[in-house]
């Protein structure tokens, strides 16, 4: 018998309890990574730079968050939209439209330092109360920091473990 892949409209809408029941949403019990991307505008400054970088200037910057876990029940292993709102309301605060070297902890504000901060607050977020127990094993894997389209500094765990 072979499956018929045309185009067609759904005839009915899988209705759960119906066509697929709650024990039959995770399809697995692997880790898996999700990844969530952001921008954000800041000026700063280089330190001890003899370069164009040791003038205030700004940049777009696009941060990609990559967190893993186990799925939950349901199949997922964190909300994207809780990712959003852990980077809204802990990290884009220092970040967006801010002066970065007075915004962050006492650093020369390289795209080295800045992604290493960042991975350590949402790491941080993860493992409070407020998500730890919700979801299975969330840890962040990467940080990637783009200061431009085509340059970036990154953070992985196991370098962060080191």
């Amino acid at each position: 018998m072979s499956a018929n892949f045309d185009f067609r409209i759904v005839d009915r809408m899988q209705a759960l309890g119906t066509h697929i029941q709650k024990s039959q949403l995770r399809y697995h019990n692997k880790r898996v990574l999700v990844s969530k991307e952001f921008t954000f505008d800041a000026a700063h400054h280089l330190h001890a730079y003899e370069g164009k970088c040791k003038n205030l200037h700004g940049h777009t910057y696009t941060v990609v968050f990559g967190i893993s876990g186990f799925p939950d029940e349901i199949g997922l292993v964190i909300d994207f939209g809780d990712i959003k709102q852990i980077w809204k309301e802990h990290i884009e605060i220092y970040l967006d439209h801010r002066y970065l070297n007075e915004m962050l902890p006492p650093m020369n504000t390289t795209a080295e330092n800045m992604v290493v901060w960042i991975f350590e607050e949402m790491e941080k977020q993860l493992q409070s109360d407020a998500y730890r127990d919700r979801y299975n094993g969330a840890r962040v894997e990467f940080v990637r920091l783009f200061e431009t389209p085509t340059s970036y500094a990154e953070a992985r765990r196991e370098w962060m473990m080191e």
